[in-house]
């Protein structure tokens, strides 16, 4: 009889479960209601290679030397963003770089701005259209949070054809702080989201000879502007 009680509650219980989680998320299965409810998704322009001497790239002098300008063109095929749509920016360039290596070898080079981009909210992805000339080089994306802590984000290989839109999502923090890229503070909450510092291409040792040329263009991001919108506005600035 105690055995068939305990069977009977613990079937009462599983059913109680069941239906609290079907009512739950009755509306959406996935629950992406409970995250969605506290962001403010967004994509922005973060920068369009339009101004001339903003960008510069840099390379060991054992290794080689780069020399780089802006060119009129852009990829065919690219859209706006949606709220600059109706308003008359200039996109017209894009940032080219050629890299002459004296040697094979694990050669490098950077292509940094004259100072670092900050990205308002927090970042969920970067992006930005390269032409690779299908060599076997590696590009890695380097940010840095309010903080003054460096980070390296691996964005994929340049062995393609042509323009291509290279999107790297950035590793979001955990809770603990422990892992991920960190973007937020819960003490000072100015102090929040990422900063570009440039890029870094690894070349290919077997293709690490003669020149190589490589293009950027039209730099975004997909940032959550929820805590931006929410912030106190009479709250006081740190930093004095």
């Amino acid at each position: 009889m105690k055995r068939f009680i305990l069977s009977l509650l613990v079937f009462v219980i599983a059913v109680g479960m069941v239906s609290a989680q079907a009512e739950v998320g009755a509306d959406d299965p996935f629950m992406i209601g409970v995250d969605s409810a506290q962001q403010m998704l967004k994509e922005v322009s973060v920068d369009k290679f339009e101004h001339d001497g903003f960008w510069y790239a840099t390379m060991s002098s054992d290794e080689g030397y780069v020399t780089s300008r802006l060119f009129f063109g852009g990829p065919d095929g690219k859209e706006p963003v949606p709220e600059e749509a109706d308003m008359d920016i200039s996109d017209d360039y894009v940032f080219g770089i050629r890299a002459d290596f004296l040697r094979r070898g694990y050669n490098s080079f950077f292509v940094r701005p004259l100072r670092p981009i900050p990205i308002e909210g927090i970042t969920k992805t970067v992006s930005v259209w390269a032409v690779g000339r299908n060599f076997n080089h590696t590009i890695t994306l380097l940010i840095q949070d309010y903080f003054g802590r460096d980070y390296e984000i691996f964005m994929g290989r340049l062995n393609f054809q042509g323009w291509k839109r290279l999107t790297v999502a950035i590793p979001p923090q955990t809770p603990s702080g422990a892992t991920g890229v960190t973007q937020r503070s819960y003490h000072y909450p100015n102090q929040m989201g990422v900063r570009i510092m440039g890029f870094r291409i690894d070349c290919d040792p077997l293709e690490a000879y003669g020149s190589y040329y490589i293009y950027f263009d039209d730099l975004r991001a997909i940032t959550d502007l929820f805590a931006e919108h929410d912030r106190d506005p009479d709250d006081m600035q740190d930093g004095w």
